[in-house]
């Protein structure tokens, strides 16, 4: 895989559940259209980067995807727990790629626990699976 060797942009999420077992998920951007002076989407910069909006969209879908991991392994979620991505846009020897890190916040359940978890919330994510193997991620699990 190759690594970045200048980070050009990087899009960055913190993505909380509203309760332990919650398998809703809401984004919320801000965004302008030509001409739309009395719309307001809160949360994030006027136009977002491709990067923000990945990061956002894969956010969303891992922290569905860690309900689901947490109900096949009969563990309960801590109702402090958070995801942050932050996906970023570089060059390495002269091309353009993305690479991403993730941190998986699960206060409260044991490290071997959270660790199993949020790795099998990796592997049923579509998006983590539409990248594995295509882009350099750093993957964090804290308790």
């Amino acid at each position: 895989m190759t690594k970045i060797d200048k980070v050009l942009l990087t899009g960055k999420t913190h993505t909380t559940a509203s309760k332990p077992g919650d398998h809703n998920s809401t984004v919320n951007l801000k965004l302008s259209g030509t001409g739309a002076k009395d719309i307001s989407f809160e949360a994030i910069a006027a136009h977002p980067t491709a990067e923000q909006l990945f990061a956002g969209a894969w956010s969303s879908c891992y922290t569905l995807a860690l309900g689901l991991a947490a109900e096949q392994s009969k563990v309960t979620l801590p109702g402090t727990m958070s995801v942050d991505i932050e996906v970023d846009l570089g060059i390495a020897g002269g091309a353009y790629f993305i690479g991403a890190r993730f941190t998986v916040n699960l206060p409260g359940l044991e490290q071997d626990t959270a660790s199993k978890v949020a790795h099998l919330a990796d592997t049923l994510c579509p998006y983590s699976k539409a990248v594995h193997g295509n882009i350099d991620i750093d993957f964090t699990v804290n308790v």
